[in-house]
């Protein structure tokens, strides 16, 4: 009778282990709806969008990914041209961090164990590094919310529809799954910093699961996705969040985008190259109502000697570099104290002839301001003063600097020869030049040091001004458009 008892009770642990396994197995939820459900069928529509996807040509180290989530006819076009990049890499463990559309809680909700299922097979759970990220943090939490969905009549799509690009691109590799219900400046902060902490000597991809504006008119549709793209572009999350708060821009997953390009700056990736934007009126859907779709690459560059654009011959000596930053850090913080700015006594006659000139505030790594003079208006230590101050209270994509923000900004001065207007782009050197691209009553500017640090080709340089112009990437090579290029002596206060 003991032995009868003691099977019995066996057997009753047994099955408690097979349903404990069996509840952490996420099955497909939207295939056959989002995406094909039979895995022939599958694999042929993901490889079609490869056949019709670039690939670009970089040995760099891919961090991150920000991919689209709507119903592959619609968004998967968009999807691939990310996802083609990733063919041949392989990682430790990808991050997949989405949205949650189909319920609302207050925190990330990490997937504790089990696995991913899609039509193509399963996703092993990583088990370890879930648990890592999760433990100790008051905004996120292992959890089912988000990932098992049977008592809600709408289901999660945002994580799932990554997973068959996944598996086709990488083959085999472990999953962190993270649907984030909150969506924060400090969910995105503390989930970020999680990430770096947890997966320290590990080599991981993160993925931002997103799509963009939703159900506008198709011209108000690019307008705002435009907006939204170029600041995904210029790695500018802060303010990416800034104006989502503020409905600027829209991203269903604006949270994951700011989490990925956070935790990936903090692991020493240094750039960010949009891929592809379009709309539903682009690919599958009219145009009287449609939803916004990017795929963007973020990547460390493997140089390790960082280009600084700066020239070969200083034509300011090391006494007239640290006067002009002498100038610039005094006028920051007596702005920024409201205390009163005093006069300089300048000696050196080259500080006194108009030039025009940039002061650019960084803090951490990251740009906190940047304000300047393209012209000779003002001699050139007062032009300094001038846009020092501008910089630090009035660069409108940045709230005024704090006093408290003062000991940890890092100050960088560019003086600009005069703009030189050109008909043939050939004659930009990247690396020497600054670029200025107007057309109508639309200018954006790029320093050339910009260019250097992102390792940008001529082609992407002339793209990324026409975005910071608030123009198509491709307007450059419209009648009309006028391009001007200038060069810069830049140093720092690091002593360069």
């Amino acid at each position: 009778m003991k032995k009868i008892l003691f099977l019995l009770c066996g057997s009753f642990f047994l099955l408690q282990v097979v349903f404990a396994q069996e509840e952490w197995v996420r099955k497909p939820a939207v295939a056959g709806a989002f995406y094909p459900a039979d895995p022939n069928e599958l694999i042929a529509t993901i490889r079609d969008f490869f056949k019709h996807a670039k690939r670009i040509k970089t040995d760099a180290e891919v961090l991150g990914l920000v991919s689209p989530h709507a119903g592959y006819p619609y968004s998967g076009i968009v999807a691939a041209q990310g996802y083609k990049q990733l063919i041949g890499r392989s990682f430790d463990v990808v991050i997949v961090i989405s949205p949650s559309h189909a319920e609302y809680f207050p925190f990330s909700s990490v997937m504790a164990k089990g696995e991913y299922r899609t039509p193509l097979g399963a996703i092993n759970v990583d088990q370890k590094l879930s648990a890592a990220i999760a433990a100790n943090r008051k905004t996120i939490r292992l959890s089912r919310h988000g990932h098992f969905q049977e008592q809600l009549a709408q289901k999660e799509h945002a994580l799932e529809v990554q997973l068959p690009f996944l598996q086709q691109t990488l083959g085999k590799f472990t999953l962190v799954a993270i649907v984030m219900g909150e969506q924060s400046l400090q969910a995105c902060e503390e989930l970020s910093n999680a990430i770096c902490q947890s997966a320290k000597g590990k080599k991981i991809l993160i993925v931002a699961s997103s799509d963009l504006s939703h159900f506008h008119p198709y011209q108000e549709a690019r307008k705002i996705d435009e907006k939204c793209v170029a600041l995904i572009g210029d790695y500018n999350y802060r303010e990416l969040f800034r104006e989502l708060q503020n409905k600027e821009v829209e991203a269903c997953g604006g949270a994951p985008i700011v989490t990925m390009l956070m935790a990936t700056k903090k692991l020493g990736a240094t750039n960010v190259k949009v891929l592809m934007y379009a709309n539903s009126g682009d690919t599958a859907g009219d145009r009287s109502r449609v939803v916004g779709y990017v795929s963007a690459l973020v990547f460390k560059s493997k140089k390790n000697k960082k280009t600084s654009g700066k020239r070969k011959s200083s034509e300011y000596s090391k006494q007239e570099r640290q006067k002009l930053l002498e100038i610039a850090r005094i006028t920051i913080e007596k702005s920024v104290k409201g205390e009163a700015i005093p006069g300089f006594h300048v000696i050196s006659e080259k500080l006194r002839q108009k030039r025009g000139a940039f002061v650019t505030i960084n803090k951490f790594g990251q740009l906190r301001g940047c304000i300047g003079y393209t012209k000779p208006i003002l001699p050139l230590y007062q032009t300094v003063q001038e846009v020092a101050q501008a910089a630090a209270l009035n660069d409108p994509r940045f709230p005024p600097v704090f006093k408290d923000e003062l000991k940890h900004l890092k100050l960088e001065i560019s003086v600009l020869t005069l703009p030189e207007k050109i008909t043939d782009v050939k004659k930009i050197e990247v690396g020497k030049h600054g670029l200025i691209i107007k057309r109508g009553y639309s200018q954006g500017l790029l320093l050339p040091q910009v260019a250097a640090e992102y390792h940008w080709d001529r082609t992407t340089f002339l793209e990324q001004t026409c975005r910071k112009a608030g123009l198509n990437e491709n307007v450059w090579k419209e009648p009309g458009t006028e391009i001007y290029i200038f060069s810069a002596e830049v140093f720092g206060e690091d002593g360069n």
